[in-house]
Formats: C-alpha cells, sequence, structure tokens
C-alpha cells in the first residue's frame, strides 16, 4: 500500500515538470489536491500520526519558499508544486528532496547563462538581488520572472528529477 503513494509522488513531480517544460507553467488542477490527497492517503495507510507529519511536510515546503514567490523570484505553481511535494513525503524526506531539486536547478541555470552568453548581465542582476536583499526590498520588476526578457529555468524539471532519483533510490516507506 506504501508504494501506492510513492508511485503517486513520482507521478505528481512528473506531471508537473512535464507542463513546465512545456508550457512554463504548473497547473493548479495538479497542484491543488496534491496535499490533501497525500494527507488523506497518509491517513489511510499509516494513521493520523503520518497524516500530520505530511501537513507538516507540506507547511516546511510553502514556508519555506514564501518569501521567494513574495519578491518573484519563484511561480506560484513551483511553490504549491513544493507543497504538494512536502504533503507526500513529510518534512523529514522533503529537506534532502529540495536540496537536491536546488542543486539541479542550479545547474540548469548555469548551463542556460552559459548557452545564452549572459554571464555578465547574471552576475550584475546577482549583485543587485543581493543589494536588495540587504535593504529588505524587492529587487524590481525587471529580475522578476514576469519580465519577458528574463531566462528562466523550469524548477518543475527540476523537481521531477529530484524525486524521481529519491524514490529510486530509497526503500519502500512512507515515514
Amino acid at each position: 500500500m506504501a508504494k501506492i503513494l510513492w508511485i503517486l509522488a513520482a507521478a505528481f513531480a512528473l506531471t508537473a515538470g512535464i507542463t513546465d517544460l512545456r508550457w512554463q507553467k504548473i497547473p493548479n488542477w495538479l497542484t491543488y489536491p496534491a496535499v490533501p490527497i497525500a494527507i488523506l492517503l497518509h491517513w489511510m495507510i499509516a494513521g493520523k500520526h503520518a497524516a500530520l507529519l505530511s501537513l507538516a511536510g507540506a507547511a516546511l515546503g510553502l514556508g519555506i519558499l514564501l518569501p521567494f514567490v513574495l519578491l518573484g523570484g519563484l511561480g506560484g505553481g513551483d511553490w504549491k508544486l513544493v507543497g504538494g511535494m512536502g504533503a507526500f513525503f513529510g518534512a523529514r524526506r522533503l529537506v534532502p528532496i529540495l536540496l537536491l531539486t536546488l542543486i539541479i536547478n542550479g545547474i540548469m541555470a548555469m548551463a542556460l547563462v552559459l548557452w545564452k552568453r549572459r554571464v555578465g548581465q547574471t552576475f550584475r542582476n546577482l549583485g543587485r538581488m543581493t543589494a536588495a536583499l540587504f535593504r529588505f526590498r524587492s529587487p524590481g520588476p525587471e529580475l522578476t520572472i514576469d519580465n519577458p526578457e528574463t531566462a528562466k529555468v523550469p524548477f518543475g524539471i527540476a523537481a521531477a528529477i529530484a524525486v524521481l532519483l529519491y524514490v529510486a533510490g530509497q526503500p519502500w516507506v512512507p515515514f
């Protein structure tokens, strides 16, 4: 029964990665039901304690990335994806998955910067973003994902790869 949970988590992440690659968006029809479905499945498989751990994982995922969404550096679909991943994996397992996601996303970003030959512009933007962070201000609309000229890295693909690697390398135990 626990295998179903892990297979659904992998399917959720893979679907998010595919939609993010194809349409640069992770749709609400995928992310909204993820948290309640994961919590319910944890409850059915392992009881109330597992459901509470699932809820804590969702809260952690949403809480960690909320500042990045508010500053315009991360899309709402990416944010809800991590909340869903937290619900499927719980807080304890979400942390290594999220770290792996960020590493993969960073590698993808570096490859994109090199491919588009934007190294100088990227360093200037990082400087402006760092200065804004220390002043507790938004870096400006030209440095957010809403800017059509911004090179965007599909976070959903990185998350899908991280989840698939994690699931493939772990025993089939929900918590």
